[in-house]
């Protein structure tokens, strides 16, 4: 019978010792691993299904910054030339102009409105006067509608500043456009509301209460 080494007991100490170290056995270890495989297989292709789909999204979203740059110009430029042809008309001649403050950096740039009255030189719209600055805002809203018409319009005592020849023009285009677009006209001035198709009117009765009262010009 061979002898056992001397330093067997020491060896068979550590041993225990690392064995305490180690723990107790699981018998499913194995299939507890195997589970957390396949979590951590389906989250990886979650991951990579997500990036891909974030990466679609901003090429997606750079082609639509582009488009939109795009189609803001071309209806930038198309305002700007009916805002000009507008100004003139309703201003009886004079220019006015629609500029853009940045060109090359199309999303933050702003618009400027640029006009010069019949007979005067170019100024800004602070100089002008509340009539003067009410008649540009129509030509801008005009040349809006006259590019991209929407199905109604409600302007708000618009002409309230306007004299008797300027509302005769203001009119006429009211009266143009209002073939694609209806418009609501909040009003005093008779002018105005002789062009309107229906009129709604708003008295106070005997009783102080408020009555509409509505008329068809045509049939009248």
């Amino acid at each position: 019978m061979s002898e056992l080494p001397e330093n067997i007991e020491d060896t068979i100490n550590q041993l225990r010792i690392r064995i305490r170290r180690i723990g107790g056995f699981n018998p499913d270890a194995l299939q507890e691993y195997e589970e957390v495989k396949q979590r951590h297989t389906n989250l990886s292709e979650q991951i990579e299904d997500l990036e891909s789909a974030s990466q679609q999204l901003k090429q997606i979203i750079t082609e639509l910054d582009k488009l939109m740059m795009k189609e803001f110009k071309n209806t930038f430029e198309a305002v700007a030339i009916e805002f000009t042809s507008m100004f003139k008309r309703l201003f009886n001649g004079g220019n006015g102009k629609l500029e853009l403050e940045e060109d090359e950096d199309l999303n933050s740039t702003g618009v400027e409105i640029n006009v010069q009255l019949p007979g005067r030189r170019k100024q800004g719209l602070a100089s002008l006067s509340g009539g003067e600055r009410a008649l540009t805002a129509c030509a801008l809203v005009f040349a809006l509608l006259r590019v991209s018409p929407t199905p109604f319009a409600v302007l708000d005592e618009v002409d309230a500043m306007l004299d008797e020849s300027n509302v005769g023009r203001f009119r006429s285009i009211l009266r143009e456009i209002s073939t694609n677009t209806q418009f609501i006209l909040i009003t005093h001035n008779r002018h105005t509301v002789e062009v309107a198709d229906t009129v709604f009117g708003i008295s106070m009765g005997s009783d102080s209460t408020s009555q509409v009262i509505s008329l068809r010009p045509d049939e009248v």
